[in-house]
């Protein structure tokens, strides 16, 4: 048996055009996954599903604003129509526009951050979550952040948005156990991407970075995606509410 193996199964992961989004969808797709990538703009979705289908893999695109929950509905079932069912829902699509002073924070930044990164994802869950409870199997998974497990002056309201996603995942989890579903966190660390740039294109902050850090390094989006496969398939199949840290070991030290 491969506990890997997601044939027959369907994914949405949001925020799939690019990073981190898109390393997990393409990892779905080499264990046999049908995925739908999503993200704001179309060109860069089409590109990722072109270069699933190049190798062999199922996907379509759909674009979907996070923020709107219409577009969102849309998305699941543009899904549905598609492929008749939702198996796998990723919620890693999320915004950042706030560095600096909590003290500094507007109330329509923070009402723009709490519905891009937390309200976004409970519509997703409560749409996607009644086929699954029915199924009485599923897997949601919620990529959140270290941020929002410990203290930032720099990105500080990210990790608050965080820390409620993560208190959402462990309610849900409890409410839809015994029908099955798993809710899951991820948590990375520093990642090489575009959405993190800001955090590590200092050389000399990455470096400082790097050294803090017990593997040495920062993070890669397949570091991320390899993570969610776990969540995804059977080989997590006893594993939820949980968050696991993806972080090369920042947290322990």
């Amino acid at each position: 048996m491969n506990l890997f193996d997601l044939s027959g199964k369907v994914a949405i992961v949001t925020g799939s055009s690019r990073g981190i989004g898109r390393a997990i969808a393409e990892l779905f797709a080499e264990a046999g996954a049908r995925v739908v990538i999503s993200a704001r703009n179309q060109p860069p979705c089409d590109e990722v599903v072109e270069a699933i289908r190049a190798k062999g893999g199922e996907a379509i695109a759909v674009t979907a604003r996070i923020s709107d929950k219409a577009q969102l509905e849309n998305l699941v079932a543009k899904t549905r129509e598609q492929w008749g069912r939702i198996d796998i829902m990723v919620c890693n699509a999320a915004i950042n526009p706030h560095y600096g002073s909590i003290a500094d924070l507007t109330d329509q930044v923070f009402e723009r951050m709490m519905t891009n990164n937390v309200l976004s994802n409970l519509w997703l869950a409560q749409m996607v979550g009644p086929e699954m409870r029915e199924r009485k199997e599923g897997s949601i998974i919620f990529i959140i952040s270290i941020g929002g497990m410990k203290a930032s002056t720099v990105i500080g309201m990210y990790g608050v948005t965080k820390a409620a996603d993560y208190a959402l995942c462990r309610n849900l989890a409890a409410e839809w156990g015994p029908d099955g579903v798993r809710v899951n966190c991820i948590a990375p660390g520093l990642v090489v991407t575009d959405f993190a740039r800001a955090l590590y294109e200092n050389p000399e902050r990455r470096a400082a970075r790097e050294a803090a850090t017990p593997l040495r390094r920062l993070g890669q989006p397949e570091d991320i995606a390899g993570a969610a496969l776990l969540l995804a398939s059977r080989a997590g199949a006893f594993i939820t509410g949980q968050t696991i840290v993806v972080d090369g070991g920042t947290m322990i030290v």
